[in-house]
């Protein structure tokens, strides 16, 4: 059992290790792990965020919430508009290019999922036998 549960651990390992190679080999923005959580987190969420509920969410301090968003911002991958029910809140919301990035994060992710599938399913490869000298000398 152990066995199979660190080869289970070796396969979610080697894919987010591939997903993350892709993306950086793309061309596109790099972003920060922290970047990628909030970016996933507005996105992945039906609620507008504010600061503070992806600080909350994140378990991170605010200021770092902030210092993600104005990266995101830059990159036009999310924007703050101000909430008109309450004008000291700020809420982010998404972009075209924005959505465009999760559509194509999500490409790469079901690509590496599938190609270890088919590596998984492959019948495995028996090694070549290497022919004995005698063999050699017989055959030739």
């Amino acid at each position: 059992m152990v066995k199979a549960s660190q080869t289970n651990q070796d396969q979610t390992i080697n894919a987010l290790r591939d997903t993350i190679v892709a993306m950086v080999r793309r061309d596109g923005p790099d972003l920060s792990a922290r970047q990628l959580a909030v970016f996933l987190t507005c996105y992945l969420t039906n609620d507008e965020q504010t600061v503070r509920d992806l600080a909350a969410e994140l378990n991170v301090s605010k200021p770092a919430i902030t210092r993600a968003l104005d990266r995101l911002q830059a990159l036009f991958l999310v924007r703050r508009v101000q909430d008109q029910m309450d004008r000291r809140s700020v809420l982010i919301r998404y972009t075209p290019k924005g959505k465009a990035y999760l559509r194509e994060l999500c490409k790469i992710v079901t690509e590496t999922a599938t190609a270890i599938q088919e590596k998984e399913a492959a019948p495995a490869r028996r090694p070549q036998r290497v022919r004995g000298v005698e063999e050699l000398r017989r055959a030739g």
